[in-house]
């Protein structure tokens, strides 16, 4: 006898079965949730069974549901692992992706790779969660994100971390700022123009506010942001210069910004790959995920290397 429950009522499933929670797993595939709760319930009368414990405050799989949510995962896993793999079916593949990351590595660095991905597999939706280190980290540890891009994360137990690339802090100002016809600058040198700082919320404030300890002379900064980007923004409008990621910036033939290599001391940091650890990405995740390592091996273009030509 057929069962009356199709593929959409599995993946709201398998939604609400990795959410454990029914307003999060009605946004996660685009469904009002009195729509989402339906497709639960025609999926319960359909098997007969009760897959969800639900209360007004939260959800808990039934011990029929945690074996079936197993099951679906495999289904759909190779459901997607089979139309992948049909040639020619790239074109036509419906899903979503959903990519946590912090802002340094949003504006210049991730849409390469968003470009790429898109042209090989134009009808899946990828959901870029851009938000500061720890919430890109809570995001990815309580699986509202297939995986994430982080600086932060290696020492969480429940987190896989990949080094993806270890970059410098750089400093960026605009091409007609005196800074832009030098090959270095020290910190100590910094503190003779407008400085443009990130608030000390910030991972990457964090981070240089530990490797920057012990320095007696230090940059006070007559602009504050909370983030990387927007610091950007104000060096483009010339009112100061800033410390950033080498990520952060664009490259070397960018009209307006320039980087300059930051001395005494070098600031690094390791950006990596963050997931679940024991969880298994979708096909459509997977793919995006190879993307990105494979820039592992690309070197980067970000100008430091040559002073600014002024017109």
């Amino acid at each position: 006898m057929a069962l009356n429950f199709d593929l959409d009522d599995l993946l709201a499933f398998r939604a609400v079965a990795e959410l454990q929670n029914f307003r999060k797993a009605a946004e996660s595939i685009n469904l009002s949730q009195p729509a989402f709760s339906r497709r639960i319930e025609k999926l319960e009368d359909a098997l007969g069974v009760r897959l969800l414990d639900r209360t007004t405050r939260s959800v808990t799989l039934t011990a029929v549901g945690r074996d079936f949510a197993r099951k679906v995962n495999d289904l759909l896993d190779d459901l997607d692992a089979t139309l992948l793999g049909i040639r020619g079916v790239s074109a036509t593949r419906m899903g979503e992706v959903s990519i946590a990351c912090v802002p340094s590595a949003v504006y210049y660095f991730l849409p390469q790779v968003v470009r790429r991905y898109h042209e090989v597999y134009p009808k899946i939706r990828v959901r870029i969660l851009d938000a500061g280190a720890n919430e890109v980290l809570e995001t990815v540890a309580r699986g509202q994100a297939d995986f994430g891009l982080d600086f932060i994360g290696s020492q969480e137990p429940d987190i896989d971390f990949q080094p993806l690339r270890d970059e410098c802090f750089v400093a960026a100002c605009r091409r007609d700022h005196p800074l832009a016809r030098e090959r270095s600058v020290t910190w100590g040198a910094l503190t003779r123009y407008d400085f443009i700082s990130i608030s000390q919320s910030s991972g990457n404030r964090v981070l240089l506010d530990q490797a920057l300890a012990s320095l007696h002379e230090r940059p006070r900064s007559i602009f504050e942001t909370e983030h990387v980007t927007t610091a950007l923004g104000l060096v483009e409008a010339g009112l100061g210069v800033a410390v950033v990621p080498a990520m952060a910036m664009p490259a070397a033939d960018h009209p307006l910004l320039v980087s300059i290599a930051l001395t005494d001391p070098v600031v690094r940091r390791t950006m990596g790959v963050i997931r679940r650890r024991g969880r298994s990405l979708s096909p459509a995740a997977q793919q995006l995920h190879a993307f990105l390592m494979e820039l592992q091996s690309q070197p980067e273009d970000r100008g430091l290397s040559r002073p600014a030509r002024l017109s």
